[in-house]
C-alpha cells in the first residue's frame, strides 16, 4: 500500500509540474508561432473593423487659440480627445476622464469647462483657449511664471489644467481670499498636493493684475 501511495504521489507531482511549466511557457509564445490559420483570422478581424457610418460624423468648426480649426469626427468625441487626438494640442490632459480631476481644464467663450465631459458636437463656432494659447510667444502668462516662481507643480501633469482653471478664477473675481481661491479651484486635484503653492500663485496673479 506505501509503495502504491508514493507511485501516486510521484505521478501527481510529475503531472503537476508539467502542466505549471507548460502554463508558465505560453506568453512566451509569439505570433510567428501561431497556427497559421489563427493568425490569418486575427489579421482579417482586425481589417474588418466597421468604419463609422456617415450620418454619425459631424464636421466641427472652433476658434482655438484664436485660429479658425475644422475637423470631421464622431459625433460621440469629447471635446478633449477632439482638441488631443484631432486638432494636436496635447496640452490639454486626460487624467481621470470622468470630470473628477481638472485636469482637462479649457475656456470654452471665456468659461472653463472639463473637456472630458462634453462633446465636441456641442460648441459648434465656439471660442476656445487652451493651455497651448495662453503665452504669446516667448511671452508667459502672467499666471504661468507665477506658477514657476511659486513652485506650484510638481509633476506637472495637472499643471495644464490648473492654471487653465486659475485663468478663470481669477477673471470671475473669486480671489477675496485664499480660503475663497481655494473653494472655487476644488475642481482641480493635484496629487503632489502643492495646493498651498498654487493658491500663492493665483492670489499674486490677481493682486498683480
Amino acid at each position: 500500500m506505501s509503495e502504491t501511495f508514493d507511485e501516486a504521489t510521484t505521478l501527481k507531482r510529475r503531472t503537476f509540474v508539467a502542466a505549471s511549466t507548460a502554463v508558465a511557457g505560453l506568453p512566451l509564445l509569439t505570433s510567428d508561432r501561431l497556427p497559421a490559420a489563427a493568425a490569418a483570422a486575427a489579421a482579417a478581424s482586425a481589417s474588418t473593423a466597421a468604419p463609422t457610418p456617415a450620418d454619425q460624423l459631424s464636421t466641427i468648426r472652433l476658434t482655438v487659440n484664436g485660429e479658425q480649426r475644422t475637423a470631421k469626427v464622431d459625433n460621440r468625441t469629447s471635446l478633449l480627445d477632439l482638441l488631443r487626438e484631432h486638432l494636436d494640442l496635447p496640452g490639454t490632459k486626460k487624467g481621470c476622464d470622468q470630470g473628477a480631476c481638472g485636469a482637462c481644464t479649457v475656456l470654452v467663450d471665456d468659461r472653463r469647462v472639463n473637456a472630458c465631459l462634453t462633446l465636441a458636437v456641442m460648441h459648434q463656432d465656439a471660442r476656445v483657449t487652451t493651455i497651448e494659447g495662453l503665452a504669446r510667444g516667448e511671452q508667459l502668462h502672467p499666471l504661468q511664471q507665477a506658477f514657476i516662481d511659486h513652485d506650484g507643480l510638481q509633476c506637472g501633469y495637472c499643471t495644464p489644467g490648473q492654471v487653465m482653471s486659475g485663468v478663470a478664477c481669477i477673471a470671475e473675481g473669486h480671489t477675496g481670499s485664499r480660503a475663497e481661491i481655494r473653494e472655487w479651484m476644488s475642481g482641480n486635484l493635484c496629487r503632489c498636493g502643492a495646493y498651498t503653492n498654487i493658491v500663492s500663485a493665483i492670489e499674486q496673479t490677481a493682486k498683480e493684475a
